[in-house]
């Protein structure tokens, strides 16, 4: 049955080889994952996937091939005892929250109300303590807040739901997926520029050779500096209000471009730049770094790059006095501007999706600032970045 599995993924266009099959077979031989598609899912994807951005091709060819699986008839009429669904239910519960349930009549009368509410209910409903919805009291729905209730779709938040029905799904990835650290150490390092520098401390073999033969075979060891990636970077990151929601994703880029580059340079900006940077966020206001003094430290070689949503006020980037924090005496498309003219070559990052950038005049503008250069920050959004910076 493997082999054909394997064929499948092979036919998808899963770069999967004959080791990595030999390595789901012996994790089963292990009994790594036993009696359940969902743990063979996950060994398989572990054993057999080895960029993450093959992981959507995975999820449909694992889905077509094993479809129907899980539906096998073990019951006549497709019918589980009710009275198997209920102990394995009920052993889970607490003894304070089996007395709330039989406060309410039991489960019994909890799932046949449940059933009623289905068929008499005809359309959407959100609030109230009746229907199924979102929010309100109801013990049907999500979002909202009942003791004794059975969550139907969306998320816990109070953590009390007695039953939970929602729709398995697998999350699709591909190369639109947003970074994980090591994704994006994988990116930078196309940035790579090796040069050798330092004190001579690692050996030159060829060298040494050359200069043995040629001192008539007495030894002439040969030493060169360590190769390091000569790379120059300057990184503006934008912080704080529309920026929250991707604090994490932004923390990851930071950390593999730290760890990626030995000449890293940067500076915080809250939705544009002005004539003032930093580089601690809780001393922002007190130990400023002037825009004009990065622009006349760094030297032309340094590659620039900006992280950040670029939705803003239209003032913010056109006007002066238009910052939402102090009153700037330049409008931020100049100051932009100057960074641009001092260095060729930059890109700008942006975490939304690429989809709604037209939503917003300013991202527009600042992507015509970039001549084009912004790219969503994902996988290969960050890859066609790092390429136009190593041109």
């Amino acid at each position: 049955m493997l082999i054909d599995f394997f064929n499948t993924l092979r036919r998808a266009q899963i770069p999967v080889s004959l080791n990595e099959l030999l390595v789901l077979l012996e994790a089963l031989k292990q009994r790594v994952a036993f009696c359940s598609i969902d743990d063979f899912y996950l060994l398989a994807r572990v054993c057999l996937i080895k960029d993450e951005k093959h992981f959507d091709r995975f999820d449909r060819a694992f889905g077509h091939y094993f479809k129907g699986v899980e539906a096998l008839n073990l019951f006549p009429d497709n019918v589980i005892p009710e009275d198997w669904l209920a102990a394995e239910f009920l052993k889970h519960l607490s003894d304070e929250e089996k007395a709330q349930i039989e406060a309410l009549g039991g489960l019994d009368k909890l799932l046949e109300t449940l059933k009623e509410r289905l068929e008499e209910q005809e359309k959407r409903h959100a609030g109230g303590n009746k229907w199924i919805g979102t929010g309100g009291t109801s013990p049907f729905g999500h979002s909202g807040y009942n003791p004794e209730g059975v969550r139907i779709g969306g998320q816990s938040r109070h953590k009390r739901a007695a039953k939970v029905w929602e729709k398995r799904e697998f999350k699709n990835l591909d190369d639109s997926v947003e970074l994980g650290t090591r994704n994006i150490k994988v990116a930078l390092r196309k940035l790579r520029k090796f040069a050798r520098t330092g004190s001579a401390n690692e050996l030159d073999l060829p060298d040494t050779i050359k200069s043995t033969a040629d001192n008539a075979g007495l030894l002439d060891i040969k030493m060169v500096p360590e190769r390091h990636n000569a790379a120059k970077v300057l990184l503006f990151l934008d912080i704080g209000g529309s920026m929250d929601p991707y604090i994490h994703l932004c923390e990851q880029l930071f950390s593999a471009a730290r760890s990626e580059f030995k000449h890293l340079e940067y500076f915080y900006f809250h939705n544009m730049v002005y004539e003032k940077l930093w580089r601690d966020n809780s001393r922002r206001f007190d130990d400023t770094v002037s825009t004009l003094d990065v622009l006349h430290t760094y030297g032309k070689d340094y590659r620039v790059i900006f992280v950040g949503d670029a939705a803003m006020s239209p003032y913010e980037l056109f006007h002066r006095y238009g910052s939402v924090e102090h009153m700037n005496e330049e409008a931020g498309q100049v100051w932009m501007q100057r960074i641009l003219e001092v260095w060729e070559r930059a890109i700008w990052l942006n975490p939304t999706q690429e989809r709604y950038w037209q939503y917003t005049h300013t991202t527009g503008a600042i992507q015509e600032m970039m001549e084009g250069h912004m790219y969503p920050l994902t996988l290969a959004g960050l890859e066609a970045g790092i390429r136009h910076l190593s041109k």
